[in-house]
């Protein structure tokens, strides 16, 4: 493929030291093909929660148990998801609807199903996995994790590395001041100059989470309840299938008190002293970034791992 003649390329280019490792996301198994095929190292890298691999790996366990995929779709909101899964490696006092959402299907063939147990499972070949994540916070799925990928001795081959979301401050390049792929806007740090300590709900539900109108209208309306100041990220792609339209009562109720932003420098917000709560969708990056910032969540997690 495309990636395994770019690796061949640069070998052969006498210009430039040769590629020894590949380190890629773990779901892009094309490259350890590539890799392998060339002789080369190659390592994964796992950038949401370890724990969030567990769920993932056992999607074979569930299948096998006859508990996925859901007979009909009812068991959505029949309580079926309340179900508590028993005996599952490394996930303790876990129910069906703690794994990840991709399982609640009724079609034997989910590709986002066969896909994440594919990658996960051929993680195994790797020669070692790297993850965004360390031990005191997740020692025991890190540990539930090891034997899946240990090599034929039970060497381990699983790395903490994490939270790597909290090294791009140390960048020293001047051409680089942000890692985020939304344009930040830096008028959200000056709102907050002067707000008391503590008294600012930031809201920002990440860079792909969508939601229906309906749901924009309840959150805008449980903000103008709390009777907080609030900053609120609202992307241009929130809403899906629409705009993001505010009922114009809700902007009377809440003007003085809010500031509504397409994106903001996320680290430098949480880390701000007036804000005292922040409402996620409780990706792996936010969750880190908040815990780094010793700020109170509360979370709407919405799919996937979160």
């Amino acid at each position: 493929g495309p990636f395994r003649r770019l690796l061949a390329e640069l070998n052969a280019a006498g210009d430039r030291p040769p590629v020894t490792c590949v380190v890629s996301d773990l779901i892009m198994g094309f490259s350890m093909d590539a890799a392998k095929e060339l002789g080369l190292p190659y390592v994964q890298l796992w950038t949401a929660s370890t724990i969030g691999y567990l769920g993932y790996r056992h999607y074979r366990l569930l299948i096998d148990r006859g508990i996925a995929p859901l007979k009909e779709m009812e068991q959505l909101t029949d309580g079926y998801l309340d179900m508590p899964v028993e005996d599952v490696p490394g996930l303790k006092s876990v129910r069906l609807r703690d794994f990840p959402t991709f399982i609640r299907t009724t079609d034997p063939d989910e590709f986002m199903v066969r896909y994440a147990i594919k990658e996960t499972e051929r993680a195994a070949g790797a020669t070692a996995v790297i993850l965004n994540s360390f031990g005191d916070l997740e020692g025991e799925a890190v540990e539930a994790m090891e034997p899946l990928l240990g090599d034929g001795n039970g060497k381990p081959k699983v790395y903490t590395v994490g939270p790597l979301s909290l090294l791009a401050p140390r960048s020293t390049s001047s051409t680089i001041s942000s890692l985020s792929l939304w344009k930040e806007q830096e008028e959200c740090l000056q709102w907050l100059q002067g707000k008391e300590p503590a008294s600012v709900v930031y809201v920002n539900f990440g860079s792909i989470v969508v939601m229906t109108s309906e749901q924009l209208v309840e959150f805008a309306w449980g903000l103008a309840n709390s009777g907080q100041h609030f900053m609120w990220v609202i992307r241009p792609d929130l809403v899906r299938g629409d705009s993001a339209v505010l009922p114009p009562e809700f902007l009377t109720e809440t003007a003085g008190r809010r500031l509504m932003a397409s994106w903001c420098p996320q680290q430098e917000v949480l880390n701000h002293p007036a804000v005292g709560a922040f409402l996620t969708h409780s990706g792996w990056n936010s969750t880190w970034r908040a815990c780094a910032a010793a700020c109170p969540s509360s979370a709407g997690p919405s799919s996937a791992t979160s």
